[in-house]
């Protein structure tokens, strides 16, 4: 049972990393489908705790060839940009997002579509909470439909990462969806 994100908000970094539901490879490669019927409007989403260090900031650099000294150089950042420390990258926090959704609707599901504003500068030592809550569901052409509103908070309850997905999900006696996933015409 995920922890309600207010709950997560109480406790202290160390004490949040512990309800970390991130899933490993292993309960990925073996997971149950949840189907349109098994989702309700204000389920939340599990939720996946992270707390970037300067060694995964430089790693991403590397990985992504983005070589702005912000991101690995403490010195400049804080004493040329005036950063309070090195900052994690936006593009890191995009990249959880996509994860996050198909993590979720797999084995058969599909993350269609999501948007979110970078609002706040992120550090090493933040403990950060990627989060989701269903908001709403329909179904179309055979398919069913979660909408819902997503971020990532830091420990203190800054939202840095404000947005929103629309995911598809199996009905429980319906087809397949498809592969490429093509949505349903009006």
């Amino acid at each position: 049972m995920t922890a309600p994100l207010e709950e997560l908000l109480k406790m202290e970094p160390k004490e949040i990393q512990a309800h970390n539901e991130r899933p490993t490879a292993d309960q990925l490669r073996n997971k149950t489908q949840t189907y349109y019927e098994d989702v309700e409007v204000g389920l939340e989403l599990p939720k996946y705790i992270y707390s970037p260090t300067p060694t995964h900031l430089f790693r991403w650099s590397a990985a992504i060839e983005n070589f702005h000294r912000i991101h690995y150089d403490l010195d400049f950042g804080m004493n040329h940009d005036k950063n309070p420390s090195i900052l994690v990258h936006g593009s890191w926090k995009q990249s959880v997002v996509p994860q996050f959704l198909k993590d979720w609707t797999l084995p058969k599901g599909w993350p269609w579509k999501a948007a979110f504003e970078h609002r706040a500068m992120l550090v090493p030592g933040d403990t950060l909470i990627m989060w989701g809550t269903v908001t709403g569901k329909y179904e179309k052409g055979g398919m069913g439909f979660i909408e819902m509103d997503l971020g990532m908070k830091t420990q203190d309850g800054v939202e840095s990462m404000p947005g929103s997905a629309t995911v598809v999900l199996p009905l429980r006696d319906g087809t397949d969806i498809p592969y490429p996933f093509v949505p349903p015409k009006d």
